[in-house]
């Protein structure tokens, strides 16, 4: 399995509840990026990555998924 598309080339401004978890996409081919939509399954690519926020925040997710800080957005795309 790898990651063998981008989603995109700018991270996604989402507002994260506390406590609620998300999948982030790892590989690239969801529509609904930055979260999975399960298109991984069809790609033979890496699956999602499951995570939660203890407070609810406003996070930047990255769609290049080349953070070294995943989910969140550090940069790389550029």
């Amino acid at each position: 399995m790898e990651n063998n598309t981008r989603g995109g080339d700018t991270p996604i401004k989402c507002e994260l509840e506390a406590n609620k978890n998300y999948a982030w996409c790892t590989c690239g081919h969801s529509g609904d990026q930055p979260f999975c939509n399960g298109s991984h399954r069809a790609a033979k690519a890496t699956p999602s990555m499951v995570f939660s926020v203890e407070e609810d925040t406003t996070a930047y997710l990255c769609t290049c998924k080349q953070t070294k800080n995943p989910p969140y957005c550090d940069g790389s795309h550029k």
